[in-house]
């Protein structure tokens, strides 16, 4: 990529030509767009690219204004995509107001992006334990000294893990403050990069009234 930069102006010069041989359609995509990710997300790993669970995370706030940060993918089930935050950060705050958020994930390697719309859901205490005890004792740690989102002085966060390491020691328990929220998808868009910006897109929209449970999907071509 090139760039131009004039006194106080930035341009990005013209983007290099997708070349992605292969397609997508309608009738080539699963059932289910649960099982299309996961068929998509090891295709990534093994395609070697950098960070396949970063994805955008945004939110909005009860009045609407929107907020996007990068999370890390961590699960997935039958219900949806899974990640897992301090429950007090910004993030925890617009979604206790207004339960809803998008989810991109873009693969520059393999020419790939997912896009996911829907509600969410805290996941259960047990769910959260069981990844929590599953990090390393550090981030354990962490997780406890950062009052995310929060304001803090210079080696705040620090002092804090100081004193948490002194009381914890090994045993670091789950904190009341923090665990897994579910997005549960109603829209799913899996985009393939294609030459002269006539990129591949398909996208399933959850048929009303089905359940989150074992939902049914309609599944349509979007123009690029």
């Amino acid at each position: 990529m090139d760039i131009e930069i004039h006194d106080d102006q930035l341009k990005v010069l013209p983007h290099h030509q997708y070349i992605t041989k292969e397609g997508l359609s309608p009738s080539s995509v699963a059932p289910s767009p649960i099982d299309q990710f996961r068929a998509w997300f090891k295709q990534a790993v093994e395609g070697k690219v950098e960070e396949p669970e970063a994805m955008s995370l945004s939110t909005a706030t009860a009045s609407g204004i929107p907020s996007a940060r990068m999370v890390l993918f961590k699960e997935l089930d039958h219900r949806g995509f899974v990640f897992f935050t301090n429950y007090t950060s910004r993030k925890s705050h617009e979604l206790l107001a207004n339960p809803h958020a998008a989810l991109v994930f873009y693969w520059r390697e393999v020419h790939r992006s997912v896009r996911v719309v829907g509600r969410v859901e805290k996941v259960s205490v047990e769910e959260s334990s069981e990844y929590f005890h599953s990090r390393p004792v550090e981030s354990q740690m962490g997780a406890w000294a950062s009052k995310q989102s929060s304001v803090v002085g210079e080696g705040e966060v620090r002092e804090r893990l100081k004193k948490l390491e002194q009381k914890f020691g090994q045993d670091v328990p789950l904190p009341e403050f923090w665990g897994g929220w579910r997005v549960v998808p109603n829209e799913v868009e899996f985009w393939i990069g294609k030459p002269s910006r006539l990129h591949d897109r398909i996208r399933y929209l959850r048929v009303e009234g089905s359940s989150d449970d074992d939902p049914e999907w309609k599944i349509e071509r979007l123009a690029p």
